[in-house]
């Protein structure tokens, strides 16, 4: 069981955002070993999917310097998960929102729960790994105690919107214009997406978590209906004016 006296924790700045490793198990060579590479395997993500660094792989392709079989196996299991969740949002999802190809709407969650999932292999099953504000949650905070993660006001800095309280493995993914602007982009009309200030999505793994709220946020007026017809994801959504919904099943997790 999860022992908060004994446990590990780290923080990483990589891919232009902080990465921290919340982890409550008594830490062991091996945990110490998986925390290791699931840094020098974000770095490595880093070199590969980002769009502002011009010598990677994924900027690369774009500009038809080099073709797919060129790429190393995670920029076809990335793109392939792309087209995943491009599909299952009626296209709401996309990867070529401005016209050049940026999978980074799902990146940092794919690479946030393979962290996790190195941390678990490793022995570390109590864990909380945020990648820049979107999470992978394992097990407990500690014996019998939930965790608790809150979730800030997209519109009244220092507050928060809701806590969301959880007890076993779960995604929290937050899309929203607070901290960068109005970056997510409408990809049947090429504007900026402003229905909402911002959505919060839970889900059971934070890669199409991820993805998902991007896409709910991009969607806007139909993102209520759409989600409700997803299995296991709940949603919590803030509006411009202030006003909030909330999926039916969102109260098992938020207050």
């Amino acid at each position: 069981m999860p022992d908060l006296a004994h446990g590990l924790r780290h923080v990483e700045h990589v891919m232009g955002t902080v990465f921290s490793f919340d982890i409550r198990d008594t830490p062991t060579t091996a945990i110490h070993g998986a925390l290791a590479e699931a840094v020098r395997n974000l770095h490595r993500v880093d070199a590969v999917f980002s769009t502002y660094r011009p010598d990677s792989h994924i900027s690369r392709l774009d500009r038809g310097e080099i073709r797919m079989e060129d790429c190393p196996p995670e920029v076809h299991e990335v793109l392939y998960l792309c087209a995943q969740a491009t599909h299952a949002s009626d296209g709401w999802f996309n990867i070529i929102p401005a016209g050049t190809l940026d999978p980074s709407g799902l990146v940092k969650g794919w690479a946030t729960e393979a962290a996790s999932r190195l941390l678990h292999d490793a022995g570390a099953h109590h864990t909380c790994v945020n990648g820049g504000g979107d999470l992978q949650l394992r097990g407990q905070a500690a014996p019998g105690i939930p965790w608790h993660i809150g979730i800030a006001h997209p519109l009244f800095p220092g507050k928060l919107a809701t806590v969301i309280t959880v007890g076993h493995d779960l995604a929290v993914a937050t899309s929203g214009s607070a901290e960068r602007g109005a970056h997510i982009i409408n990809p049947h009309r090429g504007t900026p997406a402003t229905a909402f200030a911002s959505l919060t999505l839970v889900g059971p793994r934070l890669t199409l978590t991820d993805a998902y709220a991007t896409a709910a946020f991009a969607r806007g007026d139909g993102a209520r209906d759409w989600i409700e017809t997803l299995d296991c994801y709940e949603a919590l959504a803030v509006l411009p004016d202030g006003r909030e919904w909330r999926t039916p099943g969102f109260s098992r997790y938020g207050s």
